[in-house]
C-alpha cells in the first residue's frame, strides 16, 4: 500500500486555486502572474512557515508529472514556421553569449567561494521562462507583434538549449554514451513525429470529434505521448524535461495549419487546471528559506541573481538586436528574457540531489527566479505600453 498523506494533498490542491483566485482579483489594479503566487503560497504553506503540508514520495510523484506537462506546453507554443530566420539566428547568437557570460560569472563566483559548480549555478542563469511568460504575453496583445516574433524565438532558444545542455552534462552517466543515448531518444521521438503527421489527415475529424463527447480521445492521446517520452527519456538516463518538451514539438508539428481552439482550451485546462499548479506549490514549499534567512550575508545573493539573470540574459540582446529593434524594444526584451523560473527549479534540484550546489544557493537562485517572474514582465511590459500601434502584427 502506498501511504499517501492526503491532507497535504489537499492543501496543495486547494493552495493552487486560492493563487488563481488571488490573481483574477487583482488583475484589474496589478498584473502578477499567478506561478508567483503559487511558489509565494506555497512557502507559507510549506515546512519552513506554517508546516501544514509536506511533500512525500506521492505528491512529488504529481508534481514531476506537472514538470513534465509546463514543458510540454513550451514546446507547443514555439512556432518554428514563425521564428525560423533571422529571428532563430539571433536568439542561436544571443543564448551563446548568455552562455559565455554566465559560465565566466558562475567561474568568478567559484572563485570568490560563493558558489561551489560553475556548470549548475552558469546553465540556471542562462535560461529563459517563456513557457511561463506565454499568458502575459498573450494578455497584452504581444503574440502576434513584430516584437513577440523574435522574443518567442529567443524565449524557445532560451528554454530549448538548457534543456538539451542538462541533458547532455547532467543526466547521462558518462560522455561516452550520451551522444548514443541522445541519438536514440531523437531517432523515436522522429519516428513518432513522422507516424503523427502522416495519420492526423486520416484521424483529424475523428479526434475533433470526441472533444465533444465523455470519449476525449484527443486529450487521453496527447496526454499518452507526452508520457511516453517522458518515460523514454527518463529510462535512457535523460531527463525528464526533455520528453514534455519534444512531446509538445510534436503535437504542434502535427496540428500544423488546423483550427484546434477546442483541443488548446481543453488541454490548457487539464495541465494549468492542475497539474502544473502543483508543480510549482510543490516547488514553493520545497524551497528552504531558513538556510536563506538565517545567513544575511548570504541573504544579499537573492538579488545578486536577480540582478546576474538580468546581466546574463539582457546584455546579449541589447547588442544583437541593434539593427532590428530600437532601443526601447531592446531594452523591453533584454528584460523579459531575463524571466527565469521553471529550469531554474529544475537545475537546482539535480545538482542539490548531487552534491554540487549548497541549498542555500539553490533556494536564492529560485527566489531570483521568482521575483524575476513578478518583476521583469511588469518592467518590460511598462517599455511596450503604446508601442503595439505602431508594431505591425505578424501574418
Amino acid at each position: 500500500m502506498i501511504n499517501v498523506d492526503a491532507a497535504s494533498f489537499l492543501v496543495i490542491v486547494a493552495v493552487g486555486a486560492t493563487a488563481a483566485l488571488i490573481a483574477e482579483l487583482i488583475r484589474p489594479r496589478l498584473l502578477v502572474p499567478v506561478v508567483v503566487l503559487e511558489i509565494a503560497l506555497g512557502i507559507v504553506v510549506g515546512p519552513d512557515l506554517a508546516d501544514i503540508a509536506r511533500p512525500d514520495d506521492f505528491i512529488e510523484f504529481f508534481s514531476n508529472l506537472g514538470l513534465g506537462l509546463l514543458f510540454f506546453f513550451a514546446g507547443y507554443e514555439i512556432d518554428f514556421e514563425r521564428i525560423r530566420g533571422t529571428p532563430l539566428e539571433l536568439a542561436l547568437v544571443g543564448w551563446l553569449i548568455s552562455l559565455v557570460l554566465a559560465y565566466a560569472i558562475g567561474g568568478l563566483l567559484v572563485l570568490a567561494g560563493v558558489v561551489i559548480s560553475t556548470l549548475f549555478v552558469g546553465s540556471a542563469m542562462a535560461t529563459t521562462a517563456i513557457g511561463t511568460l506565454m499568458p502575459i504575453l498573450k494578455d497584452a496583445g504581444e503574440l502576434r507583434s513584430r516584437f513577440g516574433t523574435y522574443l518567442l524565438a529567443a524565449g524557445a532558444m532560451g528554454e530549448f538549449a538548457p534543456i538539451l545542455l542538462i541533458t547532455l552534462l547532467f543526466s547521462t552517466k558518462n560522455a561516452a554514451s550520451e551522444a548514443g543515448i541522445l541519438l536514440a531518444f531523437i531517432l523515436v521521438a522522429v519516428l513518432a513525429a513522422v507516424i503523427s503527421v502522416r495519420s492526423v489527415g486520416r484521424t483529424f475529424e475523428l479526434f475533433n470529434r470526441s472533444l465533444e463527447t465523455s470519449g476525449q480521445l484527443a486529450i487521453r492521446v496527447a496526454m499518452v505521448l507526452v508520457f511516453a517520452l517522458v518515460a523514454l527519456a527518463t529510462d535512457l538516463g535523460l531527463d525528464l524535461l526533455l520528453g514534455g518538451f519534444v512531446a509538445g514539438i510534436i503535437v504542434r508539428l502535427t496540428l500544423r495549419g488546423r483550427e484546434v481552439r477546442t483541443f488548446e482550451s481543453k488541454l490548457t485546462a487539464v495541465g494549468y487546471g492542475f497539474f502544473i499548479p502543483f508543480f510549482f506549490v510543490v516547488s514553493g514549499m520545497s524551497l528552504n528559506l531558513d538556510a536563506l534567512v538565517d545567513d544575511p550575508v548570504r541573504f544579499l545573493e537573492l538579488p545578486m541573481f536577480t540582478a546576474l539573470f538580468l546581466v546574463v540574459r539582457g546584455v546579449p540582446a541589447m547588442l544583437i538586436y541593434r539593427r532590428v529593434l530600437d532601443l526601447r524594444d531592446r531594452a523591453a526584451l533584454a528584460i523579459f528574457t531575463a524571466t527565469e523560473l521553471p529550469l531554474v527549479v529544475a537545475i537546482t534540484t539535480i545538482a542539490v540531489s548531487e552534491g554540487h550546489m549548497e541549498e542555500v544557493t539553490a533556494a536564492a537562485l529560485v527566489g531570483a527566479a521568482v521575483l524575476s517572474t513578478a518583476i521583469y514582465p511588469l518592467l518590460a511590459l511598462g517599455l511596450r505600453r503604446g508601442r503595439l500601434a505602431l508594431d505591425p502584427a505578424d501574418g
